[in-house]
């Protein structure tokens, strides 16, 4: 008797687990926050070796998430098209290194600035170019849709010099153009430039000469109150040195700039 009445408490217990969710599985808010991102931006956001998404943006935007109460999905889009997914609410932010323009300060409800970065050339490290007049007849790629692309328009000077330019779906991309000697120079961020010189020790120099300086910014749609908890958030990470350990841990140092 004593045998089946612990049965049917294990049993009932069992089904109350069940009921009720299990004691391992956490409550969730059923709230899904969706990050859209170029997936070949490293550091900020890219695929490993394992075809998994990381990245510093992503460290930060999963942190941010945990004390939200939502599910990250990272959605890769096309950059080119950023503006028309964000405002057809296929994803809530655009969070991938992203740089501050007044076209999208119009356009979007911008976070605070949290990093800053700037327009550089990068050119193979055998290369004789050391400035912007002695690339004037090559040829210069560059991701279409991107800062860099914004920053060579408001370069009149400069890009009239240029014999082509190579707008490219991503910076990869634009890479292995120079590799092959389809353009002589990439112009890009160069947070982006260097992580990957020194991850992939490739062969290539950056130019003391740059085109524009920036900052980084999260976007969501106009007035989404998204923006204001997500910015509530960085500010509390930022007072309470999360930012600053995410940041070491992929730049080897704090080089943040939330207040």
């Amino acid at each position: 008797m004593k045998r089946i009445l612990s049965v049917l408490l294990v049993l009932t217990l069992a089904l109350t687990l069940v009921a009720c969710g299990g004691v391992a599985t956490p409550p969730t808010t059923g709230k899904t926050f969706i990050l859209g991102l170029d997936d070949s931006f490293p550091p900020m956001g890219f695929r490993n070796d394992a075809d998994e998404i990381v990245g510093f943006d992503i460290d930060l935007a999963k942190e941010v998430c945990t004390r939200l109460g939502y599910e990250l999905k990272l959605q890769p889009i096309d950059w080119d098209s950023k503006e028309v997914e964000l405002n057809s609410n296929k994803i809530d932010c655009i969070w991938n290194g992203m740089t501050i323009t007044p076209e999208r300060k119009a356009a979007m409800t911008l976070s605070e600035p949290y990093l800053k970065n700037r327009q550089v050339l990068v050119v193979k490290s055998d290369a004789t170019y050391t400035d912007l007049a002695s690339l004037a007849g090559k040829t210069l790629a560059l991701q279409k849709g991107s800062s860099a692309a914004v920053a060579l328009e408001a370069n009149p000077t400069f890009a009239d010099t240029l014999k082509a330019v190579n707008e490219l779906p991503d910076y990869m991309g634009a890479l292995l153009e120079l590799d092959s000697g389809m353009s002589d120079a990439v112009l890009m961020d160069e947070i982006v430039a260097n992580y990957y010189i020194t991850d992939q020790n490739a062969d290539y120099k950056i130019l003391d000469e740059v085109l524009a300086e920036e900052e980084y910014a999260i976007g969501f749609r106009k007035d989404d109150p998204l923006a204001k908890d997500v910015g509530r958030v960085l500010s509390e990470m930022k007072a309470d040195g999360t930012l600053a350990k995410i940041s070491t841990d992929w730049f080897g140092k704090d080089i943040t700039t939330i207040q």
